[in-house]
């Protein structure tokens, strides 16, 4: 595993943008700002997954809008979103949100229950609202730097604080992944989540198809706009909304250069 992050990194460096003259204080710091020193290797896995998706993921996902009833589709977010009640719960604990732990922890009896499975969302009626976590924000509240931005195949936007906290949240801390993990799960299991996999990702899709749509037609640069309000959007997350002012991560230009024997 070592040899294969090490190669990953090499690679990485062969992709980096050049960063400007630091005694060009104006462009170094917004080369600073945009946090993108891979951009070159960036944008190729971003043509790459934007191909993916025009073959594939968005006529999915289109098939499943025409063919499922808002109603029903709406029903199917909510029990994903349901589903996820553990890991969110998980990183509320860890980040010493008890009182998010709460209202994750009513959430889930809610709609697991009246809700009948989380097809209906009544915990918010009940002034429990929906709220995020991720292990990858439980790393920012620890103090770690988000690092470059990062574009992953099929993933998309993430960083390597993100890219880790997925990894975490997917195999220690949703119980079907800790489950599978240990080489338990009944094949039924395995089966089902799968599909809950597949079904996560055609929702997402389906639910951001306007969004990203309007995105695109105005954006002079899609990468760059997607880039832009990818960052902005965690850090919402991770601040709960509230967000301080000029937050940046280190970029690989700040990572000493390794020396070549």
């Amino acid at each position: 595993m070592v040899r294969v992050i090490a190669a990953a990194s090499l690679f990485a460096a062969a992709g980096c943008a050049t960063p400007p003259d630091r005694a060009d204080t104006e462009a170094y710091a917004e080369f600073r700002a945009i946090n993108d020193p891979l951009e070159p290797l960036n944008r190729q896995v971003f043509q790459l997954n934007q191909a993916l998706d025009a073959m594939f993921l968005r006529p999915l996902a289109d098939f499943y809008r025409i063919l499922i009833p808002p109603p029903m589709r709406e029903g199917v977010h909510n029990v994903l979103t349901n589903l996820r009640s553990p890991v969110i719960l998980a990183n509320d604990l860890l980040q010493g949100e008890f009182d998010r732990a709460g209202t994750t922890t009513g959430r889930f009896v809610v709609n697991s229950t009246l809700g009948v499975g989380g097809i209906a969302d009544w915990a918010t009626d009940f002034g429990l609202p929906y709220h995020n976590e991720d292990f990858g924000q439980t790393l920012a509240v620890w103090g770690s730097p988000e690092g470059p931005y990062l574009v992953l195949p099929l993933v998309g936007p993430s960083n390597p604080r993100d890219a880790a906290g997925l990894a975490v949240d997917s195999a220690l801390l949703d119980p079907v992944g800790v489950i599978t993990l240990m080489g338990e799960a009944p094949e039924w299991l395995i089966t089902a989540s799968r599909v809950r996999l597949a079904m996560t990702i055609v929702d997402a899709r389906s639910q951001n198809a306007e969004e990203l749509d309007d995105l695109q037609k105005s954006s002079l640069d899609f990468y760059a706009a997607l880039r832009s309000l990818y960052r902005q959007f965690r850090n919402a997350e991770i601040h709960q909304g509230r967000p301080p002012a000029n937050t940046e991560g280190p970029s690989l230009d700040d990572i000493p250069p390794i020396p070549v024997e």
